[in-house]
């Protein structure tokens, strides 16, 4: 996608065909992309995949690997021409310069435009016994395919490689390439030859140097190796160092305008007066106004598990290292907010891939969410990325320098069995310790030890008492059951809440009152506070935050939390029609 964004100079028009999961990843991550120029649309796999299931295919794409062949029939009738390509290519050169061969496929009445396969397969020589679907030489490779749609439908293209492919018994190896050169054996002036510049293939048997060795540009690499862009052969290096580029390349860059008459203008009208006065708290307004890049499940799976209880957390690469202990003692579904750049997506996956705990899962999701030029932490966006991507009825909402108490996810999971009600946030005492090793305590009477020793201290008890008191941490200690407790200003406890709830407020940036305003929310909504008595969490100790340090010492930082504050609390009464803060 960044390489496509990367080297055009023309609108575009983005035709995905994708299963329902894949349509909530690209929908978000375009629709919160805000390319300009750039539009999109979906098609289902779904009712597709009864018209190709048909054909024996042990390719690893599995039926996503033959949807090629009803592409006339997947594409409204007003789209006449459209470029497909497979997701492992990268493109180096304006895509609008392949476009331009369609003025030749239109003359000549071709149906499809493609370029040559660049390895030995179809000629059936690469092992003994191989046996390979008919094609003309070397055949042809169908990561890229220009579609003359209008002339495939007029030509009745369906009939064609239907007819065709009920032909042959021997699985499709190559899943819609080998129908596509039987189709071409048997119809043999239905394509254009494109220049193989087009269609680098690094798969492992393909001779594709000899392409750009004679002096073909490379305008498309394709990885079409099972290995992917880990392949050896062919360059494979040199074409990594460009695949990591663009990978590493920050996409907001990307949103550049099209120069266009009206560009100018445009901009102007959008634009500022610089003499124009500026509110004093105008980089707080303008984080809470931002509409982040946002890639949803950029690590796992939308995994749907009713009866559980999710994790909700967010975090920043500076806390990376807190996302593995979470993982060990957490053992529900975690749906987890990353504030990480594009260069830093390369160091969140090498750390999952290299912690056998994110191996043996397949209930952690991490949606990252990419910085934009302000340097204030959008914790409440985050929170609220995670809580977009939430597939259980229950949440805990906790922050990632938190461990959980040993089997803590079983015990909320019955105690919102019997207690658990659309009004109701049950509260998960919080505690803290100073010691970077801690012993953690496998059990209630194990943490009352520790108390007692001063070794684990109620949370913040020092610093931002208030914030837990109300938790009432005395009676908690001797607590055998269950009990309310009162709201009270300023109270932020880590709570279960059952869906729907509020979504927290995305004026509350960087440091302080962003856990509270949603508390806040939650008691003026109506909910009741109930503590649970085997429940426990412990801070873990870490340098602060650059947010902290910028409210310690800016005037301003703390003035306009202040008037954010007032705002919310004013917010709040119309909402809920009451009459006092």
């Amino acid at each position: 996608m960044k390489t496509i964004l990367f080297h055009r100079h023309n609108p575009l028009h983005f035709h995905f065909v994708s299963d329902i999961p894949a349509k909530h990843i690209l929908g978000t991550l375009m629709n919160t992309w805000q390319l300009p120029a750039v539009n999109f649309s979906f098609y289902d796999t779904e009712p597709l995949e009864e018209r190709i299931s048909w054909i024996p295919s042990f390719h690893y794409s599995g039926v996503y690997g033959l949807m090629k062949l009803v592409a006339p029939q997947v594409f409204p009738w007003s789209i006449e021409s459209i470029i497909m390509l497979d997701t492992d290519v990268m493109l180096n050169s304006d895509i609008a310069l392949l476009w331009h061969f369609f003025v030749d496929i239109k003359e000549r009445r071709k149906l499809l435009g493609i370029v040559e396969n660049q390895s030995n397969w179809y000629l059936g020589s690469l092992w003994e016994n191989h046996h390979p679907w008919p094609a003309v030489g070397r055949g042809f490779n169908t990561g890229v395919v220009l579609l003359n749609l209008e002339e495939m439908r007029r030509q009745g293209w369906d009939s064609m490689w239907s007819g065709v492919a009920r032909m042959h018994a021997n699985p499709a190896a190559l899943a819609d390439q080998d129908v596509v050169n039987a189709v071409i054996k048997e119809y043999p002036h239905i394509h254009l030859i494109l220049p193989c510049g087009w269609n680098v293939q690094l798969g492992d048997n393909s001779r594709s140097e000899f392409c750009y060795q004679n002096g073909e540009s490379f305008h498309i690499i394709h990885w079409n190796s099972p290995n992917k862009m880990n392949v050896e052969k062919n360059n494979g290096a040199y074409f990594r160092l460009m695949y990591n580029g663009f990978v590493q390349y920050d996409g907001n860059l990307l949103r550049r305008e099209l120069i266009t008459c009206s560009s100018f203008e445009n901009n102007v009208a959008r634009g500022q007066s610089p003499n124009q006065t500026r509110d004093a708290c105008s980089a707080f307004r303008n984080v809470a106004k931002l509409q982040l890049r946002t890639h949803p499940f950029f690590i796992g799976n939308i995994i749907s598990k009713p009866n559980a209880v999710t994790l909700i957390s967010q975090l920043s690469m500076d806390r990376l290292q807190m996302l593995e202990p979470l993982c060990r003692y957490w053992k529900g579904p975690m749906s987890v907010s990353v504030y990480a750049s594009d260069s830093e997506t390369i160091k969140l996956s090498n750390y999952v891939t290299r912690h056998e705990c994110f191996q043996q899962r397949n209930d952690i999701s991490l949606h990252i969410v990419y910085p934009e030029s302000s340097n204030l932490y959008p914790v409440n966006y985050l929170r609220n990325v995670a809580l977009d991507h939430l597939t259980t009825k229950y949440a805990l909402l906790l922050d990632i320098d938190f461990i959980p108490m040993v089997d803590l996810h079983d015990y909320l999971l019955e105690a919102t069995r019997v207690l658990g009600a659309e009004k109701r946030a049950l509260v998960v005492p919080a505690f803290e310790t100073h010691l970077y090793r801690l012993d953690f305590p496998q059990s209630k009477p194990a943490l009352l030890e520790m108390l007692e020793a001063g070794s684990i201290k109620p949370f913040r008890y020092n610093e931002w008492p208030k914030g837990h008191a109300p938790t009432n941490y005395q009676h908690w200690k001797t607590a055998s059951r269950p009990y309310r407790v009162n709201w009270a200003p300023d109270f932020e406890p880590y709570v279960v809440l059952q869906w729907p709830f509020a979504r927290y407020d995305t004026r509350f940036v960087g440091f302080g009152w962003n856990k509270v305003s949603h508390i806040t929310e939650l008691h003026h909504a109506g909910y009741e506070f109930v503590v649970l008595p085997e429940a426990f969490v412990i801070h873990m100790p870490h340098s602060p935050s650059l947010d902290i340090s910028n409210f310690r010492s800016s005037s301003l930082y703390r003035d306009c939390l202040q008037v954010l504050k007032r705002e919310f609390q004013e917010t709040l009464k119309l909402k809920y029609s009451f009459g006092h803060s």
